[in-house]
């Protein structure tokens, strides 16, 4: 079916009005959160809705992120939706541009753009409690009404500037990792980097391959291990194609890896502390294979933090790149720029034609989860209450006095395996909330406080547990950590915790109301 976004004026008033909205559910966002609930929203013969997209295009992150070598960190056999599995990976950690078309193809096979609203954005979203609607203003002045909202922004959304003087002095070309623009030819030139997490790890072997001279400059060093990677033989396409248990069975093993490497390393460091420390030992043999008898950069290049506490990576090219005479890692730390290059503390001016802003996003900081603001019964921006009283969610999804809306990237919801598991699990949780109500004829759908209280502290009695409380993070200048020094992006549990408790938590933590004002 097609839904129409397009109404008069009148209509729309007179719907607004009657207190009937306009969508029953209001998806905002076209990437790998808002098509997979917008397919499981189909799967539940549920119609009624659109996703509205700022960009031009599906995709999200994937789409906006083009830098030279991005990639998967995670196996791509284990990076999809599980009811969507891919034989035809060019690698087992795949590459950017085939998580795009695999978004696009998604979104073909699934029909999902009749329902797409692309080049609109979200600035404000404010809950109407006599009609249980949402009145949600679009930048251009437009408003438009839902009685559910599913918030699909992701994280990565907002690229994050360094705060360093002088940054809009510099003359020649600048760009960030998150907005790159191909039109820049970087053949010859000297190139400076601010920036070496994983966007780092896997650009810089790539620039290496065609600057004049690179400068990488390295406030805090990661955590990278080497990287099983290589592609996918064509014999082995033919198979996964052909023997859908094969495929089958090596999402098991690549889930099992993630699992151990970025959940169980990280959320059970007190019971397994023998995980991370395995990893942290296997950094630095990669470190020291891809460099070796190079001790003065193994001093630069090795963490002081424990493994987990800043997200690692893998690779087996970064390393060796410092190997080559012109390339530079700066851990002096920047006093300025300048119109033709960086100023170091200690003075000396490193001159560049192009400085490349590898500094990563806003995360979990008002104005990015959500990107707009969300006005509850509370009459409060829900990043305000965030910001003020912690981070918190119920099972990463939903937060009181803020009905009928639901986060995919909510605090304490990602899950380290997959990104895309967490979007099964969330987008599974949203959807039984909003069955559950038309179920019930209720038009307000609200976690109940003291079920969110519960969650809430549980939560922090397992954070206690985690890497982040117990292994030196302190010098790790992690986005995992927020204002308050809670660690909210990851989720305390199993994958398979957690998808048990999206599928059977109980319906009645919720509390169901009807509108007086109905139509």
């Amino acid at each position: 079916m097609t839904v129409s976004y397009t109404k008069s004026i009148n209509q729309t008033s007179n719907e607004h009005q009657s207190g009937k909205p306009d969508y029953e559910v209001v998806i905002i966002g076209a990437g790998i959160s808002g098509m997979g609930t917008a397919i499981r929203l189909l799967a539940e013969k549920m119609d009624s809705f659109i996703i509205l997209e700022r960009a031009s295009g599906v995709g999200g992150t994937w789409r906006d992120n083009q830098y030279p070598g991005i990639a998967v960190d995670i196996s791509s056999f284990t990076y999809s939706f599980s009811f969507e599995q891919s034989p035809n990976w060019s690698r087992f950690f795949a590459p950017g541009k085939d998580l795009h078309n695999y978004t696009k193809r998604v979104g073909a096979k699934y029909g999902l753009y009749p329902y797409m609203r692309f080049n609109t954005s979200v600035s404000r979203a404010e809950f109407d409690s006599v009609n249980h609607v949402w009145k949600i203003t679009l930048d251009e002045g437009e408003i438009m009404t839902a009685r559910h909202i599913v918030s699909a922004t992701g994280g990565l959304i907002s690229p994050k500037d360094p705060d360093i003087k002088g940054l809009d002095t510099f003359e020649g070309e600048k760009l960030h990792t998150g907005r790159w623009d191909h039109n820049i030819d970087m053949k010859g030139k000297r190139v400076g980097v601010i920036g070496t997490g994983a966007t780092a790890v896997q650009m810089v072997p790539e620039l290496a391959k065609e600057v004049a001279h690179l400068d990488v400059y390295q406030r805090t060093p990661i955590w990278v291990l080497s990287k099983p990677d290589t592609d996918v033989p064509a014999w082995l396409k033919s198979a996964l194609r052909n023997v859908p248990l094969l495929l089958s069975g090596l999402r098991v093993v690549t889930d099992l890896f993630s699992e151990a490497v970025m959940v169980i390393s990280f959320l059970y460091y007190k019971q397994a502390p023998w995980i991370a420390q395995s990893a942290e030992k296997q950094g630095v043999q990669n470190m020291q294979k891809q460099l070796p008898n190079r001790q003065d950069l193994w001093d630069k290049l090795e963490p002081k933090y424990g493994f987990g506490c800043k997200r690692p990576t893998f690779s087996n090219e970064y390393f060796e790149t410092y190997g080559r005479d012109y390339v530079d890692l700066i851990t002096t730390p920047i006093d300025c720029i300048e119109k033709d290059g960086i100023r170091t503390k200690d003075g000396e001016l490193h001159p560049i034609d192009i400085l490349i802003l590898a500094t990563g996003y806003r995360v979990f900081e008002k104005g990015n989860l959500p990107s707009y603001e969300v006005i509850g019964t509370n009459g409060q921006d829900i990043g305000e209450f965030w910001e003020q009283e912690r981070h918190q969610s119920y099972l990463g999804c939903t937060v009181p006095k803020y009905p009928n809306f639901y986060t995919i990237l909510g605090p304490y919801s990602l899950l380290g395996t997959s990104y895309f598991k967490t979007v099964e699990c969330n987008s599974l949780h949203a959807v039984r909330c909003i069955k559950e109500a038309k179920k019930r004829n209720a038009t307000c759908v609200e976690v109940k406080p003291e079920v969110h209280q519960e969650y809430f502290e549980e939560i922090h009695k397992r954070q206690a547990n985690t890497i982040f409380m117990n292994h030196n993070c302190g010098t790790a200048n992690s986005y995992y950590f927020d204002v308050h020094g809670d660690a909210p992006m990851l989720r305390p549990s199993t994958t398979w915790e957690a998808a048990w408790r999206s599928r059977t938590f109980s319906l009645n933590n919720y509390s169901y109301t009807k509108a007086k004002v109905m139509a």
